[in-house]
């Protein structure tokens, strides 16, 4: 048997272009419906079903990547412009995205590669793809000190089907491609103010029929102002280090909300040195996000 999570690589193929997926975990499998009988007047009373393979069901989690970046957002909120060619710094390209409902998320097929062992005790391995997924939810989780993190729950109509190739896309991504976005390099602006006692972020969409978006903000608790009940718009944006020798950017995202509504204060106050409190957020108006991919010049 296969542990799921365990010794995974996922590859995602849009129409475009084909990506390896940094591994951190992930719970994809196949979904099972049942097919039920009701019981007939004159039988024995017992409701009779038989088991349906119903698609894939299941979520990825990986770390933000400079290489990665602007594709994963793209499947997760929905849509993109096109890529706007900035001269001042060369190759770099942003990329705008706005966010969707599930029914106009682009279709994605994803080729799930997992190792294991058998009962024997020898190593197996299983190449799985599922066609036609789709992003039904997500999570971007941002946290000071840890690699900034997506969290992709992946829906499909299509049981898996073995893959047959042998191709691999990891052996042809950059060095550089997979360097990761950290949340050491994290500014947050709300109503033009720029707030350094945030802590982390967690933004939470679920789109089934129409979006519905929540925003965690973890701050530290301090003396003066508190963050705002009410937030006209919320900025964040993550720049990646080209080394840490150089103090130029070569990659950045950066997400607009709009209209944040303070719905509950999570924090619990039970010890006498600093505390970071978390702040439940509901998004009433648009998110949006720009992305720029990696390049040569400095970034302002």
């Amino acid at each position: 048997m296969l542990v799921q999570g365990s010794d995974c690589s996922i590859v995602i193929k849009t129409v475009h272009e084909e990506i390896y997926v940094p591994y951190s975990e992930e719970t994809l499998r196949e979904a099972y419906s049942l097919l039920q009988e009701e019981a007939s007047i004159e039988g024995d009373g017992v409701c009779r079903a038989i088991r349906k393979r119903g698609g894939v069901t299941g979520c990825v989690v990986t770390p933000l990547t400079i290489g990665t970046a602007p594709v994963l957002l793209y499947l997760a909120m929905g849509s993109a412009g096109l890529p706007v060619f900035v001269s001042e710094t060369r190759d770099i390209y942003r990329h705008r995205l706005n966010l969707l409902p599930m029914e106009d998320a682009e279709y994605f097929d994803l080729v799930q590669d997992r190792q294991g062992k058998s009962e024997k005790v020898k190593e197996i391995s299983e190449r799985l793809l599922f066609e036609s997924c789709r992003v039904k939810s997500f999570e971007l989780r941002i946290v000071r000190e840890e690699t900034i993190k997506l969290k992709l729950d992946i829906c499909g109509e299509y049981a898996a089907v073995n893959y047959p190739y042998n191709d691999t896309v990891q052996s042809q991504t950059s060095v550089i491609g997979r360097e990761r976005f950290s949340g050491d390099y994290v500014n947050y602006k709300i109503n033009d103010k720029d707030y350094t006692n945030i802590y982390g972020l967690t933004l939470s969409v679920k789109k089934e029929g129409g979006t519905k978006t929540e925003v965690w903000i973890k701050r530290s608790l301090e003396e003066g102002d508190d963050i705002p009940s009410v937030i006209d718009e919320l900025e964040i944006t993550a720049r990646l280090l080209r080394d840490k020798y150089e103090y130029r950017y070569f990659g950045m995202f950066r997400i607009k909300i709009i209209g944040l509504v303070l719905v509950s204060d999570e924090t619990e106050i039970n010890a006498a040195d600093s505390v970071i409190g978390p702040l439940r957020y509901y998004a009433a108006g648009n998110v949006g996000a720009e992305v720029f991919t990696e390049g040569g010049e400095g970034m302002q």
